[in-house]
């Protein structure tokens, strides 16, 4: 009777832990990653510190330069004067980020997609390819980084603005990338910082 007992303790406690623990995994909030195929809320207004705006900005950077600030999850436009041109950014998510000097090699508007191996690994429930289009993950326009993999480009998904979510590109609105695009030629430096300047 004493192990029948012990035994019938022992299940009540399991079945409890798995409950707990199932239910822990439930609260924690879903990866959505890029989703191919949604169509842009374009009604959707940004929080007021992501909108584009003219900044004061002091840097020693030329008027044309791009500077991106992952921690701050903004892109400036260097103007001149003391000022840039500020845009609200969604940036890598967590083992993602990364820094460094570059230049925009490319552009396009509304680009194809096509995943990178690696991300293809990650995620396998990703198209091989998406032709360009309002559903495309990249948007309306794109920049290609150097000789990365990685863009200044479009979303599909307005809400990640000022966020960390994306495999290291760095994403905006489709309005401020396609005000971005028009303002910016082949060639131009781009820096990706992760820490602001003191």
């Amino acid at each position: 009777m004493t192990k029948f007992r012990h035994l019938i303790l022992t299940a009540i406690a399991a079945t409890g832990l798995m409950l707990l623990v199932s239910h822990s995994f439930a609260q924690q909030p879903m990866d959505r990653g890029d989703q191919p195929g949604l169509i842009p809320d374009d009604s959707m207004e940004l929080d007021p510190e992501f909108r584009k705006q003219m900044v004061l900005y002091r840097t020693n950077e030329p008027p044309g330069t791009i500077i991106i600030s992952t921690a701050e999850r903004h892109l400036y436009l260097i103007q001149g004067g003391g000022r840039a041109l500020r845009y609200g950014i969604g940036v890598g998510r967590d083992g993602f980020q990364w820094q460094g000097m570059v230049n925009i090699t490319k552009k396009a508007e509304w680009p194809d997609w096509t995943p990178p191996p690696e991300m293809i690994a990650r995620q396998p429930y990703l198209p091989r390819f998406m032709a360009g289009g309002p559903g495309n993950p990249l948007g309306a326009r794109a920049m290609y980084l150097g000789a990365t993999v990685y863009r200044i480009h479009g979303t599909n998904q307005p809400d990640t603005i000022g966020t960390a979510i994306s495999s290291g590109c760095f994403r905006l609105v489709n309005a401020d990338v396609a005000d971005l695009y028009d303002r910016v030629p082949v060639g131009t430096r781009v820096i990706i910082r992760q820490k602001p300047e003191l």
